[in-house]
């Protein structure tokens, strides 16, 4: 019997070594163990990370006073507390009307590894990408002169830029988005996934290593690699057409390419697709089965993938909810009302 049990974890072991290579071969990454490699890796030269640019940025990241009513803020689409979404198929901005073209908020949990950022790719960072919502009417819909209005009526505001980025700071639209996507760069998720990638044999069960099996054999990483499981500009309805894909105007690029979501924390982020028309994890495989990949997904399989995507889901960092300084005098009034 001991002899039996030895043998079944040797075997056990070297399939999770094989498997990790598999996976690598495939195009997978883990989420680096090492603290220096990790920060390497999600900071931007151009804008480094420090302590004093992380704590404001996540003020102004909660920060409502940066929209238009004085109602929304960054995290009321990217809700850091429901998986860096808002679990609605449409996302909802000012006056409380739903995006036009009917596009869910992706989630900003690990978006640091995207390629591109926003469903069509239009922009290449997230310093870049910041300044988009703030602006843009069917969202926050503040032009730039009331946002740096806002920040520079509050002295405290001002206080904390000059002590993350010197006395002499110059307070723009675009530095109040640098410092927003600072912030954003620290919210990574390792999962156990990372550590079965990184050497831990023994950190997914049987199950999950049989998913991650059944996902590669699928071609399910063909589009979902690197460390994002996802993030990079990808052809959409190769081999069928989306079931629900009249719903909203979106094509993708111009090119008809189509950023391709992450699938960690996936379980947290339903639901799901660009318009957000798929309630549950497993139509939203088996639906991308058919119109990517060309397959029939039988509910074994499926059930093997979603096994493993659970696994995907990471440890959040922790992150208390400000305490926000108080308008002034100089601070510009709302009037949602007459807006």
């Amino acid at each position: 019997m001991k002899a039996l049990m030895l043998s079944a974890i040797v075997a056990t072991s070297v399939m999770g070594a094989s498997l990790i290579d598999e996976a690598k071969t495939a195009g997978l990454k883990p989420i680096p163990a090492n603290k220096k490699a990790l920060e390497k890796l999600t900071s931007n030269p151009k804008n480094p990370t420090t302590a004093a640019k992380v704590e404001l940025g996540k003020m102004l990241y909660f920060e409502p006073r940066l929209s238009k009513s004085g109602l929304i803020s960054c995290n009321t689409c990217h809700n850091l507390g429901l998986g860096g979404s808002d679990g609605m198929s449409a996302a909802i901005g000012h006056k409380w009307k739903a995006n036009p073209h009917h596009l869910s908020s992706p989630t900003v949990y690990n978006a640091v590894f995207y390629s591109q950022q926003f469903w069509d790719g239009r922009s290449p960072h997230l310093e870049d990408q910041a300044q988009g919502p703030m602006q843009a009417a069917p969202e926050m819909a503040a032009p730039k002169e009331l946002v740096t209005d806002v920040v520079t009526s509050i002295p405290t505001y001002v206080t904390m830029f000059q002590k993350a980025y010197g006395k002499n700071v110059n307070i723009t639209f675009e530095k109040i988005a640098d410092t927003i996507a600072v912030f954003e760069r620290t919210l990574v998720t390792p999962s156990r996934y990372d550590d079965f990638l990184n050497g831990n044999k023994k950190a997914l069960t049987a199950a999950e290593q049989k998913g991650l099996k059944t996902f590669i054999d699928k071609g399910c990483a063909t589009c979902h690699n690197d460390i994002a499981l996802g993030g990079t500009m990808q052809a959409f309805n190769i081999t069928g057409e989306y079931k629900y894909m009249k719903v909203g105007d979106f094509k993708g690029d111009a090119n008809g390419l189509v950023r391709v979501p992450t699938l960690r924390n996936v379980t947290e982020t339903a639901p799901y697709y660009h318009n957000g028309q798929v309630a549950t994890l497993s139509e939203a495989i088996k639906e991308m089965g058919r119109i990517q990949l060309g397959v029939e997904l039988n509910d074994q399989e499926t059930n093997e993938i979603e096994t493993f995507l659970k696994a995907l889901e990471g440890k959040k960092p922790a992150i208390a909810y400000p305490m926000l300084p108080a308008s002034t005098a100089k601070t510009p009034k709302v009037d949602v009302v007459n807006d």
